[in-house]
């Protein structure tokens, strides 16, 4: 059955030679097509054991389930005589039909990606250490910790444990980035050590030392170069790990082998030491201030109507992969939190993903169709739980309305949150899980705002449904 499966994805993907590079993961088949509107998507999805498909980073991808996808594989292989290739390679391949935004935009995806799950486990630390110390939320008018003193220093571990994550961010970035730029991803790790070096300023300290006129400086040849750390800084550690990449591949060039594992770690590192504390530090760390602090005054400022937008805008954003961008701005509201209050980003991609969820879920009720129901339903849960891909390209999208519905619904449930200031304290899982990564004071919004978004979801998805089945039989009698 899987080689007949095989045989007519082929047919309708244009062709051996319409395929560019072919590879799978858990779930999917990954590949790049070289001309796209040879692909007949519909009939693609007529095919039984295909449970959706969609595109993202220039490359096609379609679901075919555990285990079926790897005997499915085998059988392209075998009939496209392309050899064997990573989903990275593939990747790289879809990354070349791609305009520069894309490419930039897959470029923060491919850095930020590998060390979500160290700030999501830190982020969900901090939930729990919210939880053990918010006055009020579980027992009346005291916390946890006061109610029983004998785990607060359970609780103070916790917060050790939560912290370091964000408190050493430079070095996970850099070790990421550095290896993304093409350089050696250990010299990256060397280099955001030594931007949270504890004989630098701590750098949330760096506003009240600057306040007080009280930076301490390097004198050197008549220059002074600031002593100051990048904790929790994003944008710095980024620009720094492309320059630290690009001298060491530059050094490699022009330093005789017998001495290149000498001279160019050392100079890479020196080099890019003394340009990033010099010049790149201060300056994209003022960028990064100013983003952050714009994008808190829009929240602000705008009010119910801006978090309308933000919420009616996301998930568009993350059909395009955009969105991964919005986590670098996402960890520096968090690494700010003193001045921040948190961030409001989370919050606003919990509610897209609940609608996600929600409409899915309806649509998949209300059609009664089993293949649809049967992908519908897990893919919906799985958006109620923040992964939303399967529920969006699988279901939502596929079927218009459904989609149209969610975004819908997620701007009315953005508005809420807005309203109500809601922020989140720490990262984590965006849709219900979350509840544990919101302030304390906020929690009870939340919820309600998940409450009025996948309602709104349902009711949105049941009336244009209703209209597009009237329109259904309307061409039918006509």
């Amino acid at each position: 059955m899987t080689r007949n499966v095989a045989e007519q994805l082929l047919r309708y993907l244009g062709g051996k030679e319409n395929i560019s590079a072919l590879a799978h993961c858990a779930t999917s088949l990954r590949l790049v097509v070289n001309d796209r509107s040879l692909v007949d998507f519909e009939e693609i999805d007529k095919i039984d054991l295909v449970k959706g498909q969609f595109e993202i980073s220039g490359q096609l991808q379609i679901i075919l389930g555990t285990g079926i996808v790897n005997t499915v594989y085998a059988e392209m292989a075998a009939l496209t005589d392309i050899r064997e290739m990573s989903t990275k390679e593939v990747s790289q391949a879809g990354v070349k039909k791609q305009n520069v935004v894309q490419q930039a935009v897959k470029t923060l995806s491919d850095i930020f990606v590998p060390i979500i799950p160290a700030i999501v486990a830190g982020g969900l630390l901090m939930g729990v250490y919210n939880l053990l110390t918010a006055k009020g939320l579980i027992i009346d008018g005291m916390s946890i910790i006061e109610a029983y003193p004998g785990i607060e220093q359970l609780a103070s571990l916790i917060n050790t444990f939560a912290n370091a994550p964000f408190v050493f961010l430079p070095v996970l970035l850099a070790f990421s980035a550095t290896s993304r730029f093409g350089g050696n991803a250990y010299l990256g790790a060397a280099l955001g050590m030594l931007m949270v070096h504890p004989d630098l300023l701590n750098g949330w300290g760096f506003a009240g030392a600057s306040l007080n006129d009280k930076i301490p400086v390097w004198h050197i040849l008549g220059f002074d170069i600031q002593k100051v750390g990048y904790q929790g800084s994003v944008l710095p550690v980024l620009v720094s790990a492309y320059i630290l990449a690009k001298t060491e591949i530059n050094l490699r060039k022009v330093i005789p082998s017998i001495l290149d594992n000498l001279l160019t770690p050392l100079l890479s590192i020196f080099i890019t030491g003394i340009i990033t504390f010099s010049c790149v530090g201060p300056l994209t760390r003022d960028i990064g201030f100013f983003i952050g602090d714009g994008l808190n005054w829009l929240y602000e400022t705008a009010g119910i109507i801006g978090g309308g937008v933000f919420g009616f805008i996301y998930a568009p954003f993350v059909i395009t992969g955009m969105h991964h961008s919005f986590i670098a701005i996402e960890t520096q509201l968090l690494s700010n939190i003193a001045t921040t209050g948190g961030s409001f980003i989370f919050p606003v991609a919990a509610m897209s993903n609940i609608a996600q969820g929600a409409s899915c879920l309806t649509f998949s009720w209300l059609s009664r169709d089993k293949k649809v129901t049967g992908m519908g339903i897990p893919a919906g849960i799985s958006a109620m739980l923040g992964i939303t891909e399967p529920a969006m390209f699988g279901v939502n999208l596929k079927n218009k309305y459904p989609f149209i519905a969610a975004i819908c619904a997620s701007a009315i449930g953005c508005m809420y949150v807005t309203a109500f200031h809601v922020k989140a304290q720490a990262m984590g899982a965006a849709g219900i899980p979350g509840i544990i990564s919101i302030r304390p004071e906020s929690v009870s919004f939340y919820m309600i705002g998940m409450l009025i978004t996948a309602g709104s979801a349902c009711g949105f998805t049941y009336i244009l449904r209703k209209r597009e089945m009237r329109k259904l039989r309307l061409s039918q009698a006509n």
